[in-house]
């Protein structure tokens, strides 16, 4: 004989019972079903916000190591636009005052009063102090100030300071010297422009906006283009939100240390109306306010996007909105990834009218792939609803993206670079190497991501809405029954089993082996590309390889030894009188910039020393308009003429003009260009 259940009845408080039915006290079990002691007991499942909360924490530790560690490599002020010579260069000794001083660099600078300031050995101020004048012609950029007349000998200072074309504070200093060297009292910072904390702090915020950049653009690209049922996901909402917030936060804080960034290096500048005004009328400063203004359209984007566009039934109607959506959000993207091509490395040097775009492309690129990866990741460690459909879509936009980050990376890194040397010779060229290995990388690794897509089927979700179905069915079964005894507690008990229906939904997803390898290759691609984001940003705040090369170019041109030797010449000249034929031989020893002795020997037609009542030298330096240096030998014997100490500030061609008078009336000037140093 078959026993039978008995009939289920209610207890006595008409709440349901361990079996399902009621029970006396009317409260959750611990397997979702009433218990007896009235107080729900927790429910045993996995919790769908601590892995993800987990793989995102370790993400942005990772992003602060790897950040930290390329800083600690970092000098203090990254020096895009270099000095590449001044005049007077730098140890010369002159033996008269100039006029004025000037310095050249490798590319354009914004200069005001007191970029450049000569100090003479006492610390005093010797030039005008007015704005450097702009001496600039075709590619060469020059500076320069006027002194003040009548400086005594002595050692004076040049000190400089600028804001390079793409954005970054530059500075430096050297020492040139008028009669001869002495000691000066003169003492410069020894912490250069743009470092100490707020340096620190402001290259922190240029990192964080550009992470805030890639979660904002990436993040909507991913909804709007692969997965447009994400747009009523609250885990894709708050990583697009919190991408804007960052993003904004980040640029407003660039902006009000702009100004101690640049100067002073004081944290209590960033609230100087007066330095905060000369900031906005920057380009950097432009660039930022742009930046804070398109910020504001991203907002309304954000809303219609996770509101109207979510809230969307209609397939045509949803259709003409995305439409609408992408071509607006494309603006205003582009927008903001201008804002860094119009003040950085792109907005300068060579071929700046195609860098610029090239540079907007790229960065639209990182944010679609590296963003839509976070998205990605976000979405299979939260939403139980992504189906392998935009799993694909993904893939293809990461394809196109990868594409157009190849095309426009090779452009960037020749115009960067431009040769090999600088390219493993550089720290520009030896981050760019990094770089473009951890993209091979992350390469190798998106491939096993492909082929998890390629297995990827939405049966899991299917199964995981079978066996879901049976809990609600029970559920709606209870609800009926207790409809008749408490329509409040059947509605809580509703609730409950929505709950578990879900907690089994995600435990039957979680078991497929196609999304738990796809989740954990994701995983690893994020975690590549968060090295591979610090190492970009790094990049942009790092001196280029072409204009280190030239400036290390220039510097060793300036400062290399001139070879010793004696410089000989040889110069006929007739005076025109009797007896006024004959010839200059001229010895400079030892032929370089600084001190030489200089001796003048006169022949006479006859080959034998001539003796003339008087003789003239002046040098003259026609390429960098110095001179005419005058120089007065005395007589030695006869036909022998000598002059010490005779100060030749730098090493070039220089025409040397004698002067031979051979009576009252006779006199001529020859002349002979020469190379000395």
């Amino acid at each position: 004989m078959t026993a039978t259940a008995p009939r289920p009845r209610p207890s006595r408080k008409g709440q349901p019972s361990r079996t399902g039915q009621p029970s006396r006290t009317g409260q959750p079990s611990r397997t979702g079903q009433p218990s007896r002691t009235g107080r729900p007991s927790p429910i045993r499942r996995p919790s769908p916000i601590r892995r993800p909360f987990a793989a995102v924490a370790l993400l942005a530790a990772l992003f602060s190591l790897v950040s930290g560690l390329l800083l600690a490599g970092a000098g203090p002020a990254a020096a895009h636009a270099a000095l590449t010579g001044s005049d007077p260069q730098d140890g010369a000794v002159v033996a008269t005052a100039p006029k004025e001083v000037t310095l050249t660099f490798s590319e354009a600078i914004a200069v005001g009063d007191g970029s450049i300031r000569v100090l003479d050995p006492s610390s005093k101020r010797a030039d005008t102090g007015v704005e450097p004048k702009d001496l600039s012609d075709g590619s060469t950029v020059r500076y320069g100030v006027e002194l003040l007349p009548g400086l005594p000998d002595g050692t004076y200072t040049v000190a400089w300071q600028a804001i390079s074309a793409d954005s970054h504070p530059i500075s430096g200093a050297f020492t040139f010297s008028i009669g001869a060297p002495s000691e000066t009292a003169v003492a410069l910072p020894s912490e250069e422009v743009g470092g100490g904390a707020v340096g620190a702090v402001y290259g922190i915020a240029r990192y964080i906006a550009y992470a805030g950049f890639v979660l904002l653009v990436g993040g909507a690209a991913f909804v709007l283009g692969c997965w447009p049922r994400g747009a009523t996901a609250r885990p894709m909402q708050r990583l697009v939100v919190r991408g804007w917030i960052t993003l904004t936060a980040a640029t407003l804080a660039m902006l009000l240390l702009r100004n101690p960034y640049t100067g002073s290096g004081k944290f209590a500048d960033a609230f100087d109306l007066t330095g905060l005004q000369a900031v906005l009328d920057t380009k950097p400063g432009a660039a930022l306010v742009s930046r804070l203004l398109l910020l504001g359209a991203a907002a309304l984007f954000i809303a219609v996007l996770f509101g109207t566009y979510a809230r969307r039934e209609d397939a045509v109607e949803k259709r003409d909105l995305t439409f609408g959506l992408a071509v607006g959000g494309g603006v205003v993207a582009a927008g903001i990834a201008a804002t860094w091509a119009m003040s950085e490395h792109a907005s300068t040097g060579i071929q700046a009218g195609i860098a610029m775009p090239v540079d907007v492309l790229h960065l639209l690129a990182v944010a679609a792939w590296l963003g839509g990866l976070v998205a990605l990741l976000v979405a299979l460690y939260r939403t139980p609803d992504i189906g392998s459909e935009a799993v694909r879509r993904f893939s293809r936009v990461a394809f196109g993206s990868v594409l157009v980050l190849a095309a426009t990376g090779i452009y960037q890194s020749w115009r960067q670079v431009g040769s090999w040397s600088a390219l493993t010779g550089t720290r520009y060229g030896q981050l760019l190497i990094v770089k473009v290995a951890l993209i091979v990388l992350l390469l190798a690794v998106a491939w096993f991501s492909r082929r998890w897509t390629g297995r990827l089927t939405d049966a899991a979700t299917a199964s995981g809405a079978s066996v879901a179905s049976e809990p609600s069915e029970r559920a709606a079964e209870t609800v009926k029954t207790a409809d008749d005894v408490a329509p409040e507690r059947a509605a809580q008990l509703a609730r409950q089993q929505a709950a578990l229906a879900a907690t089994e939904k995600k435990r039957v997803r979680d078991a497929d082996a196609e999304r738990s390898g796809l989740r954990r290759s994701v995983l690893a691609e994020a975690a590549i590309a968060v090295v591979l984001l610090a190492v970009t940003t790094v990049l942009t705040s790092t001196e280029p390889g072409r204009t280190e090369e030239e400036a290390k170019g220039a510097s060793t041109a300036a400062t290399a030894p001139a070879p010793s030797g004696p410089v000989n010449l040889s110069m006929p000249f007739d005076t025109g009188g009797r007896s006024g034929k004959g010839t200059v031989r001229m010895d400079i020893d030892p032929g370089r910039s600084g001190a030489n002795e200089l001796h003048v020997w006169i022949d006479g037609s006859d080959g034998k020393p001539m003796d003339v009542p008087e003789l003239k030298v002046a040098l003259t330096l026609e390429a960098q308009e110095i001179g005419p240096l005058p120089v007065a030998p005395d007589r030695l014997a006869e036909g022998h003429w000598s002059a010490s100490n005779v100060q030749i500030p730098m090493a070039g061609e220089w025409k040397v003009d004698v002067t031979v008078r051979t009576s009252d009336i006779d006199q001529v000037t020859v002349d002979k260009t020469v190379k000395i140093g």
